[in-house]
């Protein structure tokens, strides 16, 4: 049982990008795409934040240095760096399908006037 509580924030992890990856790879509407692609992303973001937690961790402060460990604070940034990218390339996204939208009326990744 310690071990499913150990373990939690992956198991969570796994459920959002299988849901993530699923949104991505079955659905057609675009915006529905462009929602499963920020699941992954948010998934991709717990994976770091999980990886840089450590066990009665302080926080990463320099100027009174404390004993003890501290969590990590590289997958910290590199996490707030992947959300500042993630917004940006989503309001992007969803720039282009408005835009789309307006040109051809339809969202849809199969219609026939998005191929051609």
């Amino acid at each position: 049982m310690q071990s499913i509580v150990a373990n939690f924030p992956f198991v969570i992890i796994a459920l959002l990008f299988g849901v993530g990856l699923y949104v991505l790879l079955f659905k057609r509407n675009l915006i529905k795409i462009v929602m499963g692609i920020t699941i992954l992303s948010s998934a991709v973001n717990l994976f770091l934040v999980t990886l840089g937690y450590r066990q009665d961790g302080i926080a990463p402060i320099f100027t009174l240095s404390p004993e003890g460990a501290m969590v990590l604070p590289v997958v910290q940034a590199l996490t707030l760096t992947n959300i500042v990218i993630g917004v940006s390339v989503a309001a992007l996204m969803l720039a282009l399908i408005v835009r789309l939208f307006r040109k051809t009326g339809k969202i849809d990744s199969n219609s026939r006037m998005l191929k051609g």
